[in-house]
C-alpha cells in the first residue's frame, strides 16, 4: 500500500464525513436561524426555546437521511476492508 493510496483513502474518508454530517448541520443551522429570528421579533429570550426545535429538527433529519447516511458509511467501510484484505492478505 503506497502513501498515495493512504492519502486517497483519508481524503475519501473526510469527504464521506462531510457528506454524511452536512445535511444534519444544515438542518440545525436553518432551524436555529429561524428560532433566533422568531426570538428577536417577539423578544422572547427563553433559553430552552433555542434548543428544543433544533433537537426535534435534527431527529427528523436523522429519520429522513439516516438510511442514506448509513449506506454511505457502510460502503466506505466495506471498501476499506476490501482494500485491507487485498494488500495485507
Amino acid at each position: 500500500m503506497t502513501s498515495e493510496m493512504v492519502i486517497a483513502i483519508a481524503e475519501r474518508g473526510v469527504w464521506v464525513i462531510l457528506m454524511t454530517s452536512g445535511p444534519l448541520l444544515i438542518i440545525a443551522l436553518v432551524s436555529g436561524l429561524a428560532v433566533s429570528i422568531f426570538q428577536a421579533t417577539t423578544q422572547i429570550q427563553e433559553q430552552t426555546l433555542a434548543f428544543v426545535p433544533k433537537i426535534v429538527a435534527v431527529l427528523v433529519g436523522i429519520i429522513f437521511f439516516g438510511p442514506w447516511m448509513l449506506a454511505k458509511v457502510t460502503t466506505f467501510a466495506t471498501d476499506i476492508f476490501e482494500n485491507l484484505t487485498r494488500y495485507v492478505g
